[in-house]
């Protein structure tokens, strides 16, 4: 069995300062590490439980089937803060018909980034004999 002690999810942006500037100043995810110099410098952020790396350069877009799923608190501040942050918000905050709060943004290379709300009442956070 393999003992996984760390995880993070590895993006290659096309413009590295603008991808930068979205998830850390418009989607404010907190900075765990940063290493290199210059415009192509790696940059690792907090993800709850996992991390999320932007390092070096693309110029080929990602694969369609890449997304981004954030777990927040409170989906609709999300939702206030980042317009204010002149975030575009690619569908508004949704109850499902599976009982999640999702709403939909995507980061400057158009990856897709579901942030979703768990209300109380979902039944993953139900756990029987707790």
């Amino acid at each position: 069995m393999v003992h996984v002690l760390s995880g993070r999810v590895l993006l290659r942006p096309g413009d590295p300062e603008r991808s930068r500037v979205f998830y850390g100043e418009q989607l404010g995810l907190a900075v765990y590490r940063e290493f290199g110099t210059g415009p192509d410098r790696g940059t690792v952020y907090f993800l709850g439980g996992g991390f999320l790396e932007l390092s070096g350069r693309s110029d080929t877009p990602r694969p369609a089937d890449v997304r981004l799923w954030l777990q927040v608190a409170d989906v609709t501040a999300a939702h206030e803060e980042l317009l204010a942050k002149g975030v575009e918000i690619v569908r508004p905050p949704v109850q499902e018909p599976w009982g999640l709060v999702e709403m939909w943004v995507a980061d400057p290379d158009g990856t897709p980034i579901v942030l979703v709300e768990v209300p109380a009442d979902h039944p993953i956070r139900y756990r029987p004999g707790i």
